[in-house]
């Protein structure tokens, strides 16, 4: 990818190679890039627009020597079809009270961080994330980004880490109270940020990476119109 014109020199890096954290037996290498400078924005939109996406000052893509499972999504906000499932969700949760705040850490969120990651994500890296951890992913961002926070009567009951590009939202993560009564906030945060994307007339709202093969990773494409970047363009995928 030919990075924006206004940056003067864009240096990227090939990680080592790792054990794949979504499919067993696979290679995991990454190409990455710092974002720093008074032109980060402009290169993360550049990037984002490539099929990259952002984790602390890093652009990363995945370039795995066996694999291509991963595909980077974006939903077609615009033209999203809210169908009845989808609008009793947002039926659902529709008594919760989101907040843009500034991304920045608080204990409270920590706490539902980290139980949220020993119910959901016990065998994972983030699992083990201390406060400070968690602080860093919130707050190392060079780029314009905002943490939405979603509370019930003053308690928070999840939260979304979203950046802000010139053509569409990207939710970076997000995290939830698992008990029974919020089992869908995952998908509700993602329709909150489809229905931010209509009301501010941005295109897209990218997801990260779809792999069709790793349940966690697999309900991206339950989302449609739903773009691929596939070989560099962007296309739409049949995830029927």
């Amino acid at each position: 990818m030919r990075p924006d014109r206004t940056q003067s020199k864009v240096f990227f890096y090939t990680t080592s190679p790792l054990s794949c954290p979504y499919l067993d037996g696979e290679v995991e290498r990454r190409i990455v890039t710092e974002l720093t400078g008074a032109d980060a924005d402009d290169l993360h939109n550049a990037l984002s627009k490539g099929g990259f996406r952002r984790s602390h000052y890093m652009a990363y893509a995945p370039v795995c020597p066996n694999c291509s499972a991963c595909v980077p999504v974006r939903v077609d906000a615009q033209n999203f079809h809210f169908s009845k499932s989808w609008r009793r969700v947002e039926k659902q949760f529709s008594y919760l009270e989101a907040t843009l705040c500034e991304p920045v850490a608080t204990q409270e969120q920590f706490l539902l961080f980290e139980k949220y990651q020993k119910k959901r994500h016990g065998d994972g890296d983030m699992a083990s994330m201390d406060y400070f951890d968690y602080r860093s992913m919130i707050e190392e961002t060079p780029i314009k980004t905002s943490l939405v926070e979603f509370r019930e009567e003053g308690t928070l009951v999840s939260a979304l880490l979203m950046d802000h590009l010139d053509d569409g939202l990207s939710a970076v993560y997000s995290f939830f109270d698992d008990a029974k009564k919020y089992r869908g906030m995952g998908n509700y945060m993602v329709l909150w940020a489809i229905r931010q994307a209509v009301v501010q007339n941005l295109p897209y709202v990218y997801l990260g990476y779809l792999i069709k093969d790793c349940r966690k990773m697999s309900y991206k494409g339950r989302y449609s119109p739903l773009e691929g970047c596939v070989d560099g363009q962007w296309v739409l995928l049949n995830t029927d």
